[in-house]
């Protein structure tokens, strides 16, 4: 395969300084997440609840949403969430007294609990995948194979996007610690740190402190996209391949975010009610990495970081230029999943016919024909062949394509197809 390099050193500029954002009006706190999976709402108009407190919950496996603030529950109301759906929303109005029903615990040492324990609080704090999975993260640790290594994933090979960057940078010696903690908690014998072979800002941040943490090492990834997709670093850092997760070969890979959260989960007892995102683009007037409420609305952000520049056609994007989803407007709900949102001027040339010159092909990072699926997008007989369902969504088949078709579109409504043929 290929090895794409994208070039976007010093596109929108943003420096390592995380800006807070931490009192919004209003929460919404959608009732479906961006994979489909519905919560059931356990709080009504009227009610009071604290910062912390469990407004919704997964009822299948008993994984809890908690609100980011203190307040009043009000009439509930639909918003877009980062897949570009509008979903039905639990609406709380802060009172900006960020009360808590008990006091948080006492500072804890980090080692001081059970694996048992561990993932109990991992799922009561609501904690999952930071990176965009939005995967409840007491599932993916709970695994009853030995786990020979936890990886953690900085590579953050998507454009534009640098909120874990800045995590990084700035909260090095936190993230060690708290590597170190989970190594002993989960009997794991060692840790790798994946970044960016040449993001030396972030290195020089670990050698700061790692050299008293014996069993943490780093990995320096190429740049190349997708370097970040797990199974590419897995195979990198290891050469060696999995069937659907890691942990089936004993690799357990954790986002850097995620980690992050789960420190203040041990050392504060805190569930996971706030976030670190980039807002950036051509439409902004500052881009910024900014710690904000999960459920503030990316309009009253986007305002108190000074607004937008003035473009012709403002295109907003969940996500990154590559995988996220374009929508209409800026009326989106911070959720877990949600690392970046992205504003540039709509001002792309229009698709060409298909050349049919292969290089989507190419560039496929796990080996399936983009351009055969594309013009067979809704042709199942042809497709079940062409397993579109291996997609990671990557978006690498449209930025190569010199027609400038949105074929990843195209895959998708592909696996589309074959979803539906086989749920008949």
């Amino acid at each position: 395969m290929e090895r794409v390099h994208i070039d976007v050193k010093n596109k929108f500029k943003i420096d390592d300084k995380i800006s807070q954002y931490i009192k919004p009006q209003i929460i919404y706190v959608p009732l479906e997440n961006k994979n489909g999976v519905v919560y059931k709402h356990l709080v009504k108009e009227g009610d009071y609840v604290y910062k912390g407190d469990v407004v919704a919950i997964n009822e299948d496996i008993d994984f809890p949403i908690h609100s980011s603030v203190s307040g009043n529950v009000i009439s509930g109301t639909k918003k877009l969430i980062s897949n570009g759906k509008k979903i039905k929303c639990i609406v709380i109005e802060n009172d900006f007294k960020e009360r808590y029903k008990n006091k948080l615990g006492a500072k804890r040492v980090l080692t001081n609990y059970s694996k048992e324990e561990f993932l109990k609080m991992l799922k009561n704090s609501g904690i999952t995948g930071l990176g965009g999975s939005d995967f409840p993260t007491f599932l993916k640790y709970n695994v009853s194979c030995d786990i020979k290594c936890l990886v953690v994933n900085g590579v953050e090979c998507e454009p534009y996007i640098s909120c874990d960057k800045a995590i990084m940078r700035n909260y090095a010696e936190d993230i060690l610690e708290a590597i170190d903690a989970i190594l002993e908690i989960m009997n794991i014998p060692y840790s790798i740190i994946a970044v960016k072979e040449n993001d030396y800002e972030t290195i020089t941040s670990f050698n700061n402190y790692i050299g008293t943490y014996p069993n943490i090492k780093l990995y320096g990834m190429p740049d190349a996209y997708p370097s970040g997709w797990e199974r590419r670093i897995i195979n990198t850092i290891f050469g060696v391949d999995y069937d659907k997760y890691p942990t089936e070969i004993g690799y357990l890979v954790s986002n850097v975010s995620s980690i992050y959260a789960i420190l203040e989960l041990l050392k504060y007892n805190r569930p996971l009610t706030e976030r670190v995102i980039t807002i950036t683009g051509s439409g902004i007037k500052n881009p910024v990495n900014v710690k904000v409420k999960i459920g503030a609305s990316i309009q009253e952000i986007i305002k108190y970081i000074d607004g937008y520049k003035d473009i012709k056609n403002p295109l907003f994007i969940a996500g990154g230029p590559m995988m996220g989803n374009s929508l209409p407007v800026d009326d989106v709900v911070i959720t877990k999943d949600l690392n970046c949102i992205l504003v540039i001027d709509d001002d792309y040339d229009k698709s060409l016919p298909c050349i049919r010159c292969g290089k989507c092909i190419g560039v496929c990072p796990v080996g399936i024909m983009p351009v055969c699926i594309m013009k067979n997008y809704n042709n199942y007989a042809k497709l079940k062949d062409l397993k579109p369902n291996k997609c990671i969504e990557c978006g690498l088949c449209s930025y190569t394509c010199p027609s400038k078709i949105e074929v990843r579109e195209f895959v998708r409504l592909a696996k589309d197809t074959v979803i539906k043929h086989d749920e008949v």
